[in-house]
């Protein structure tokens, strides 16, 4: 049985014994369109099956796919990355609810481990990213702009890594915040996420959140692209060609 606990803001969720802090995640979806999430997971299930599960309760949630499976709902597993990824062709308004990422633990009164996060599907959702891939290579820069509709625009603007959940916020200006990411909203309609000097280190889910909703984002970096040399030449000598 997994007992949940939520304070300002933060599901808490206790599997197995272990206790795992985790931001409540509330991803917008748009409806009628695909979509995809990521869930992460303990490197130590890396070998477990993996599943989504839908509904209020965990303890009577019903199973819509596992790993490998294909369907309304498709899942994909990653094991180096502890990450595994639920795909999805068409979402309707009524399929928004509580979703659980979840892994198969098994063995008698062993439970599985799982956290939850509610799927906002709307037709205009409050908001969401043109391109939900991006990439670049290691020592370049890459820029993510986040849209939100006029509903959300004095709400908190943050750009977060999914998988440790560290956020990064707008108008912030103090020395915890890195550098190398730096964030501008036109206080319209969309903001700017600026990642310079890539690191591979930097691959991986991102969030763009406004207020309580958020868009993932799965960004991409490669090697360094290879440095072309072109050979030089001396301009020979018309006698000596003679």
């Amino acid at each position: 049985m997994i007992y949940l606990l939520i304070l300002s803001g933060i599901l808490l969720y206790i599997s197995g014994g272990a206790r795992v802090n985790t931001l409540k995640l509330n991803i917008a979806v748009k409806s009628g369109s695909s979509g995809i999430i990521p869930c992460v997971y303990d490197k130590q299930h890396k070998e477990n099956r993996k599943y989504l599960c839908w509904g209020t309760y965990w303890s009577s949630c019903r199973i819509l796919a596992y790993a490998g499976e294909t369907g309304k709902f498709s899942i994909t597993d990653y094991p180096v990355q502890s990450i595994f990824t639920v795909r999805w062709d068409k979402l309707e308004i009524s399929d928004s609810g509580y979703y659980w990422c979840a892994v198969e633990i098994g063995g008698y009164g062993t439970p599985d481990a799982g956290y939850y996060l509610y799927l906002t599907v709307q037709s205009a959702p409050g908001v969401y990213v043109k391109n939900s891939s991006v990439s670049g290579h290691e020592g370049d820069n890459v820029s993510v702009q986040c849209f939100y509709t006029s509903g959300y625009k004095d709400k908190l603007k943050q750009w977060c890594r999914y998988k440790d959940k560290s956020c990064y916020t707008e108008k912030r200006t103090d020395t915890s915040q890195n550098p190398s990411v730096q964030i501008s909203d036109d206080g319209r309609s969309s903001f700017t996420v600026l990642m310079t000097g890539l690191r591979l280190s930097d691959s991986g889910w991102y969030l763009c959140s406004v207020g309580d909703l958020q868009a993932p984002v799965q960004l991409t970096v490669n090697e360094p692209k290879p440095v072309t040399h072109i050979p030089t030449t001396t301009p020979s000598d018309p006698e000596t060609d003679k």
